[in-house]
């Protein structure tokens, strides 16, 4: 039985056993920063079917984690890598994980950067090139700039111990700088010059695109290629009306509103 199949069947028994009376005004949603224009669609396309309310709440999936482990306010928990909703499940906290969608590494690049998939290393390498990645640990995009920090080091040597002592780490922190209200975070920080190339999810680059249109999207080789996977949990205690949401996000109407957002949505048939 695969994770989807087998969150579905969790879902179903759930709604199945719990009292009648188990119901809630509210849903509280934690999820990673990169999903917060694509879930925020979700909600409102779920509250509009009828739904519960939900209060979203939207940041570094690893600084989310800590929230959760010390406050345990969350009911629902869409993280942008596996490990945060499996630590948690594994500490007793909620389960099972569902993998619900998936996102590319991309490059986002100023205008005056001659910078091509084929020359990226090269140009991230470059001493001059000031490269920014989100915070390590704290946000999974961070993470996965350090993954692609490890295949460039096989590509050429030394590049890993280059690439990690000048990666800038420009977002993702609890306590980091956040861009104004209503501006995307790498929009902002790319405006304000803070990196000339910024490793960050493909659907992140377009939504920073849209507001400073000279940014530049490369997209990375297959060789430095670097995927992430989406995990989703409902946490223990948590109302019926937590599950219907996670299984709203997972069915069809869900998933065809995270593929609009471009991210790679297992859910939608044909794709």
């Amino acid at each position: 039985m695969n994770r989807r199949t087998l969150f579905h069947a969790a879902i179903v028994f759930s709604i199945l056993v719990m009292p009648l009376a188990a119901h809630a005004e509210q849903v509280t949603l934690y999820a990673a920063g990169s999903l917060k224009a694509a879930l925020g669609e979700v909600v409102k396309a779920y509250e509009k079917s009828g739904g519960t309310t939900v209060k979203a709440e939207f940041g570094p999936s690893g600084a989310l984690r800590q929230r959760i482990e010390k406050e345990g306010q969350a009911q629902v928990f869409a993280s942008a890598n596996m490990e945060h909703p499996q630590a948690l499940m594994a500490a007793g906290k909620g389960g099972p994980v569902a993998l619900f969608t998936r996102n590319n590494l991309c490059a986002l690049a100023q205008p005056d950067v001659a910078v091509t998939s084929s020359n990226l290393l090269a140009t991230l390498l470059d001493p001059k090139v000031k490269v920014g990645i989100s915070t390590p640990k704290s946000d999974p995009a961070g993470d996965y700039a350090w993954e692609l920090f490890g295949k460039a080091g096989k590509v050429k040597q030394g590049s890993f111990e280059t690439l990690s002592a000048k990666a800038l780490k420009l977002t993702g922190a609890p306590d980091g700088p956040k861009a104004p209200e209503g501006r995307n975070q790498y929009a902002w920080v790319m405006e304000q010059k803070q990196a000339d190339v910024f490793l960050t999810y493909c659907t992140n680059a377009v939504l920073a695109k849209k507001e400073v249109a000279g940014l530049q999207i490369v997209e990375i080789e297959p060789q430095l290629a670097v995927g992430a996977d989406y995990g989703l949990v409902v946490m223990g205690g948590a109302p019926v009306e937590a599950w219907r949401l996670a299984m709203f996000i997972l069915g069809v109407e869900g998933q065809k509103i995270l593929a609009s957002f471009g991210f790679q949505a297992a859910g939608v048939p044909g794709t």
